[in-house]
């Protein structure tokens, strides 16, 4: 079997397994708000319309999701807590995850390719651009957990 079909069908278990797992922490958190001090707030009016907004027309904003960095989480987690019925969902859910898993499983493919040839035919380049990728991620791991922490004046304020 291909490697990149092999990888992609990896990927799109575990997107299908994640993203659906989701989906269902969303609705199991709804169905808690709703027997909670909190239900007087989500059967206002204002957000019945939003809920029925997203029943109707989410399902291509959870589709789409699954191509952005950081919001397919929050569509899916949206998604199942404001009740999207599953004949929407799941069509989404399938090729939306589809579409990431190929993406994924081609990019990962691709640069682990480079990788190799790069190890065999010039190992210190290889080596270098190995570091490079590492600092890289280190870089954007680092940089958000600083955008994330609160800072000294956020902290001293709460404090007073």
């Amino acid at each position: 079997m291909d490697k990149i079909a092999l990888t992609a069908g990896a990927l799109y278990v575990i997107i299908l397994l994640r993203a659906g797992g989701t989906f269902a922490v969303g609705w199991l958190a709804a169905a808690g708000a709703r027997r909670s001090r909190f239900a007087a707030r989500i059967s206002s009016a204002k957000f019945q319309r939003a809920e029925r907004a997203i029943q109707r027309w989410g399902a291509p904003v959870v589709a789409v999701s699954f191509l952005t960095v950081g919001f397919q989480t929050a569509a899916n987690f949206l998604a199942g807590s404001m009740r999207m019925p599953l004949p929407r969902y799941l069509p989404a859910l399938f090729v939306g995850g589809a579409a990431w898993a190929l993406i994924y499983a081609t990019a990962m493919h691709g640069v682990l390719e480079v990788l190799g040839r790069l190890f065999a035919e010039r190992t210190a380049l290889g080596v270098s651009a190995a570091a490079v990728l590492l600092l890289a991620v280190c870089g954007v791991v680092a940089y958000h957990r600083r955008r994330a922490a609160p800072s000294s004046s956020d902290t001293a304020a709460d404090e007073s």
